[in-house]
């Protein structure tokens, strides 16, 4: 057990604080390592200096005499008194003001806190968003040309040109920054103690940045004709047991016909998660932020069933499917079904920059059932797990889910039962018509500023000028000239439309 000896004659009093020179323990060459000895409330803390001395340099009693170490780290404690007294620490206890004393002066490293803030994320389960804080901080570090970054080097000025730097990205440009906020926000919360008033971080340079929007989402969905046209795709033969494009089209389609599942999903499902003919997930990338974990139910479409029995899991193995066997990871299960994906886009002639990817399929799940099967939004939103607006609603009901498998249904019928085409996706003839079949139904109306003026619907019209003929008609003598006025054309066979617009004095 170490002895303490205390130097009596060099010690400072603040408020039941004590500090004083002292020596524990000599070391096996005969020196005697120095300490200052903090005191508070008869709890002891103590902190090491740089100084030494030999037994000369003590007296009898074990208490430092040597004048240049007394007189050295008498100037060292006042200095901490200094320090203290400018500080509120009435309800600090003894590790807080040694800790304070230490590191009160101290840059911190916002590298090294960044990384243990990753740490955390992965810990709490969280792996996939810990992915891109690791990118973010990386993109930081590279361009401050240290993967040492200060607290003190985050300026203003530094996180513009940073962000500036990413301009031309179409998510980093949002994602990094706002990453990097939110652990610049968590190390002022762990680091500063207001109440106590231990400030490690003074500011907070992110109120002065705008961080720009990320470029809006380019909409993935494909209408009903191009899926029909990918699941149908001759395959080429492969020498491997489940080629890449084989396993693209395969997992396409499960993603397809279970309300736009996400790979990472279907990658962890296991056994237990598969009863009844009903799959029981909870989705990995919005579990951690929803009442109800969200948890979803999904009954599997006899379509489907067969690959389900096709990528079945050895029946001692714990998971549904052995995608586990061939692929580490989550992310490389993901990137080798978009690989797949990809080539089997090329094989039907579709154009890099126009080839899809597993959330291709997502969307054009939503997409379809929205457009194509008559679902609204909140139907929609429920059928592909979204919150929907009622996050706290769903944490405490009990869910029946029968109404998104109904939907799925109707979305699996429509593309792979049907040669319906997309109501939104299709394409509309944007040419002026002049002419049209008299046996054609054909709706005419007159505007002037807004307010309808006379409307006809009839057959027996060959073009255009037969109708606005018939609806100057309506136009009233008091309208002055050189006036406009609005004739709104509409084929109701073709389900076209076409406005005019012609001036009172010229053309009527």
């Amino acid at each position: 057990m170490c002895v303490e000896f205390v130097q009596n004659f060099f010690r400072y009093d603040l408020d039941m604080i004590t500090m004083a020179i002292c020596v524990q323990k000599q070391r096996r060459d005969g020196y005697w390592p120095v300490y200052i000895r903090v005191t508070q409330n008869r709890k002891r803390a103590y902190i090491k200096t740089s100084k030494m001395v030999n037994d000369k340099g003590l007296n009898s009693k074990k208490e430092v005499r040597d004048p240049y170490v007394v007189r050295s780290l008498s100037d060292t404690i006042a200095e901490y008194y200094n320090r203290l007294n400018r500080m509120n620490i009435n309800n600090w206890d003894v590790k807080q003001i040694v800790e304070f004393i230490l590191h009160s002066d101290e840059d911190v490293c916002f590298s090294d806190y960044c990384k243990k803030h990753i740490s955390r994320l992965i810990e709490n389960g969280q792996e996939r968003t810990s992915k891109n804080y690791k990118l973010a901080l990386q993109s930081m570090e590279l361009y401050a040309g240290t993967n040492k970054i200060m607290f003190s080097a985050i300026t203003v000025a530094f996180l513009n040109a940073w962000i500036k730097s990413m301009e031309k990205t179409h998510r980093a440009k949002e994602q990094y920054p706002v990453c990097m906020r939110q652990v610049y926000r968590a190390a002022m919360k762990e680091l500063n103690d207001e109440d106590a008033g231990i400030i490690r971080i003074s500011h907070n340079p992110w109120l002065k940045v705008e961080i720009p929007s990320a470029d809006r989402t380019e909409k993935l969905a494909i209408t009903p004709e191009a899926c029909r046209a990918f699941f149908s795709a001759p395959l080429p033969e492969s020498k491997f047991k489940i080629p890449l494009t084989e396993l693209g089209r395969d997992v396409a389609k499960m993603i397809l016909c279970l309300g736009g599942i996400n790979t990472i999903d279907i990658y962890q499902l296991s056994k237990t998660d598969y009863y009844d003919g009903i799959i029981h997930y909870k989705r990995s990338k919005t579990k951690m932020f929803r009442a109800d974990e969200a948890y979803m139910e999904m009954r599997v479409p006899e379509l489907i069933k067969p690959l389900f029995n096709k990528y079945a899991a050895s029946q001692d193995d714990p998971m549904l499917f052995c995608f586990h066997k061939r692929y580490t990871t989550s992310d490389s299960f993901g990137a080798n079904v978009n690989a797949g994906i990809r080539e089997v886009c090329k094989l039907i002639g579709i154009p890099k920059e126009e080839r899809y990817c597993a959330y291709t399929f997502r969307h054009t799940w939503g997409t379809i059932a929205q457009n194509d099967c008559n679902a609204s939004i909140a139907e929609v939103a429920f059928g592909m797990n979204h919150s929907a607006g009622f996050r706290v609603t769903r944490g405490y009901l009990k869910i029946n889910f029968e109404p998104a498998w109904e939907l799925n249904e109707r979305v699996v019928d429509y593309i792979f039962f049907s040669e319906g085409t997309s109501h939104r996706l299709e394409k509309a003839d944007d040419e002026p018509f002049s002419r049209f079949s008299s046996v054609q139904m054909i709706k005419g109306s007159v505007y002037f500023r807004g307010r309808l003026l006379g409307q006809i619907q009839d057959i027996g019209f060959n073009n255009v000028d037969e109708v606005i003929s018939r609806l100057v008609e309506f136009i009233p003598d008091d309208i002055p000239v050189r006036s406009i006025c609005q004739f709104k054309i509409e084929n109701l066979d073709k389900h076209q439309t076409q406005i005019y617009e012609h001036q009172k004095g010229k053309g009527f």
